[in-house]
């Protein structure tokens, strides 16, 4: 799984393929292809690595219909012959796919039986070889019928030598899209690969085939145009060395974004369009279950306690991956609330599907318009915190958080909230953009605080209430990218355990704002020096007690408790960015990580 790109019309397919793979890179991959059919010489270029190690050596072949593909492994290693796009056994089918197979070794077997010569180790090669069983000249009647076959999930993009105008394009629980410009025609699993192209797209659904051919295209239902709505300058680095750390100086602007017209300052209450068509039931809901996955799932542990201090709900946070797998009490008073950047994380869709055969109502959050997650829920909110291309999510962390705040005043005005109540969060929320610009100006200190901790090889990130899922993801977000040992707990623990670890050689990052739980915080300080372990704290501006018993502080504005983690979570994500950079790693690709996981 990882990229996708295919072009047909009447220019070069080459320069548009590479040019596409290039814009899907941030999503991380370990190899990747092409190939472009002409009348005189199929061109199939495949490679392990980089495009940039290759790219001053890449031919120029000529032809005007072609697919391409990053991936990222799934099943079999990392190897030219692995690499996609795949290829039967006449050299005729022609595939690039994202998902995986999961009945492939039995179909795979059926084949080698009727004679098919296998290649690589993959699932997707299984696809090439169904199609080929049943290609009679007619790719998109062979194509329907080998999918008949498969269990999983795919997005597919296929050319056929012998019925060679055309690209068929397919989908099932992988994300896939039709770019449609006068007289050319893409197809991409993320609009960043196309945009330089066309802004009119077509989203397909799951079951869905579509054909595309240089004077038009067809799908199975006619499906209306939409318009992508980022501009390609956003999808740049703009000056910055890396993408993740442009993301991270946009986190004021995601905030800003996320809440500009939807506050309602004098009714304390808020304006979520998306909750429009479920309000009157969401107000008869007397429990929420909030499902989603890594960074998504940490916003979504805030969230709980929001919605319970200040809604009046009860919630329950749910893993997606693990969810469907449990048999969750829910009836017809519960919501499901899925968070989700892509609004394609397989897990997370899984469990969305799953609530909805029970009859649950759905909520989404997610960033991403047309996502699949934002057409099958009942209802939704984007987060509109722009594309986020560093495989390790931060910005979007901030979209995630601001939008939960904004349904708990949604929610907690329908029941018990107080108009004071509302008023006093909505002009906190409002100001929270421009603190969030006074904490990045605190970067340079974070950065020799990096330089001064670079060495150390285990880190714990503690935090309580509102702040102990920070302490998650700013754990998270240092082993993502540094590739360093970070365990997130809540304060609370450390002495049921984690103590054991303590020394000098292993510092603490304690995230202690000056709130309910400040004293149980110092506590918990006082037990780690007690043990000689170092001590970095995130604290309120003006606490200048909390220096005399921690090494180092970062300091923060002072805000609402509830909306602390929108404050403390941005020296934790520039913390690891700069440990990473110390380190000498790819920031905004690490190892071993994919920015949509499509598969379970």
């Amino acid at each position: 799984m990882c990229g996708i790109v295919g072009y047909i019309g009447k220019k070069p397919a080459f320069p548009i393929l590479l040019s596409g793979l290039k814009r899907l890179e941030y999503r991380g991959y370990d190899s990747f292809g092409f190939f472009v059919l002409n009348k005189n010489k199929p061109f199939l270029f495949k490679k392990v690595g980089k495009i940039s190690e290759f790219e001053q050596n890449f031919p120029n072949p000529d032809g005007e219909i072609g697919i391409a593909h990053t991936r990222w492994g799934t099943t079999g290693k990392i190897s030219e012959a692995n690499a996609h796009p795949h290829y039967d056994c006449q050299q005729n089918i022609f595939l690039v796919h994202n998902g995986i197979i999961e009945n492939y070794q039995e179909i795979k077997e059926r084949l080698i039986k009727e004679g098919h010569k296998f290649l690589s180790e993959t699932d997707t090669e299984v696809i090439c070889h169904l199609i080929e069983k049943y290609f009679e000249r007619n790719l998109e009647e062979a194509v329907r019928k080998a999918l008949r076959e498969v269990r999983g999930t795919y997005g597919i993009a296929v050319i056929s030598k012998k019925d060679p105008q055309k690209i068929v394009v397919a989908r099932l629980s992988s994300p896939i899209i039709l770019g449609i410009n006068k007289d050319e025609f893409l197809v991409a699993s993320d609009p960043a690969a196309i945009i330089t192209h066309t802004r009119q797209v077509i989203n397909l659904d799951d079951n869905e085939i579509a054909v595309l051919k240089p004077d038009g295209f067809f799908i199975l239902k006619e499906k209306p145009l939409e318009t992508i709505e980022w501009k390609i300058e956003e999808a740049e680095k703009g000056g910055y060395p890396h993408f993740m750390l442009k993301e991270i100086i946009e986190e004021p602007e995601v905030i800003e974004n996320a809440i500009r017209g939807r506050l309602i300052i004098e009714e304390g209450s808020v304006k979520l369009g998306g909750l429009d068509s479920v309000s009157a039931q969401l107000r008869e809901m007397d429990k929420l279950v909030l499902v989603a996955c890594g960074t998504a799932h940490y916003a979504a542990m805030v969230g709980e306690y929001m919605l319970e201090e200040y809604a009046g709900l009860p919630c329950e946070v749910d893993i997606a991956s693990e969810f469907r797998y449990r048999k969750p009490v829910v009836d017809e008073k519960t919501a499901a609330i899925f968070v989700s950047q892509s609004g394609e994380t397989a897990d997370t869709l899984a469990a969305l599907r799953e609530m909805k055969k029970k009859g649950i109502l759905t909520i989404g959050i997610t960033n991403v318009v047309g996502s699949t997650q934002s057409r099958e829920t009942d209802a939704g909110v984007y987060t509109r915190s722009g594309p986020e291309i560093a495989v390790a999510s931060t910005k979007a962390f901030l979209g995630q958080l601001a939008t939960l705040a904004m349904l708990t005043i949604y929610l907690g005005r329908q029941s018990e909230m107080s108009l004071v109540t509302g008023k006093r969060i909505i002009e906190e929320l409002a100001k929270l953009q421009e603190l969030a610009r006074e904490v990045l100006k605190k970067a340079p200190e974070i950065e020799k605080l990096a330089k001064k901790y670079r060495n150390f090889k285990n880190f714990w990130f503690i935090g309580r209430k509102y702040n102990f899922p920070i302490a998650l993801e700013g754990a998270l977000k240092l082993k993502e990218i540094s590739y360093l040992h970070a365990e997130g707990i809540a304060g609370g623990e450390l002495k049921h355990g984690p103590l054991a670890l303590i020394d000098e050689n292993f510092p603490t990052i304690a995230i202690c704002p000056s709130d309910s739980v400040y004293e149980k915080m110092i506590s918990n300080i006082q037990e780690i020096k007690a043990r000689e372990g170092p001590v970095i704290a995130i604290a309120t501006q003006g606490n200048e007690e909390i220096k005399k018993i921690v090494d180092d502080v970062i300091y923060i504005p002072k805000t609402l408790e509830m909306l602390t983690p929108l404050l403390s979570i941005i020296p934790l994500h520039l913390f690891a960015y700069y440990m990473a950079v110390l380190l000498g790693n790819d920031v905004d690709k690490p190892r071993n990580l994919a920015k949509v996981i499509t598969v379970e």
